[in-house]
């Protein structure tokens, strides 16, 4: 294998034994997001997890989330951050800093244990039209 000159690779230095492979000083290495999803990617309510998806903690969800051990900590966030008001899915990957495949997957594994309910906003295709509206206040006008 050929690397660059000075490089491991081209040392031949074997890739188990080189240094860790760092972003910048400030950032450390940098954990993959699989890691956050232990490997996976989709959820079985994936299909529902559209950017303007709306996430609603559930009641159940009132008390110590933190104290489910079986949550990990972005769980953990994404359920504070949507107890007082709903959430988009777009919003809860920008607040936490996380990408929307990973939002999506901790999103079902909420959902699949009932902390979070997920809401779709009407369509504009499903909205009625305006010349419509318009047309029935006329009518209630002229009554």
């Amino acid at each position: 294998m050929r690397g660059l000159p000075g490089s491991a690779a081209a040392r031949g230095t074997p890739e188990s034994q080189r240094a860790p492979r760092w972003f910048d000083d400030e950032a450390g290495p940098v954990v993959r997001p699989y890691a956050m999803t232990r490997g996976r990617t989709t959820s079985p309510a994936q299909h529902r997890l559209d950017l303007i998806a709306l996430v609603i903690a559930e009641e159940r969800a009132d008390g110590d989330p933190e104290a489910d051990r079986t949550l990990s900590p972005e769980h953990v966030d994404i359920v504070d951050l949507c107890r007082d008001t709903p959430q988009s899915v777009a919003e809860l990957a920008a607040e936490l800093d996380l990408p929307i495949g990973v939002i999506r997957v901790l999103i079902g594994d909420l959902v699949a244990d009932e902390l979070v309910h997920v809401t779709r906003p009407v369509p504009p295709a499903e909205l009625p039209d305006e010349s419509i509206l318009r047309d029935v206040i006329s009518g209630l006008r002229a009554l």
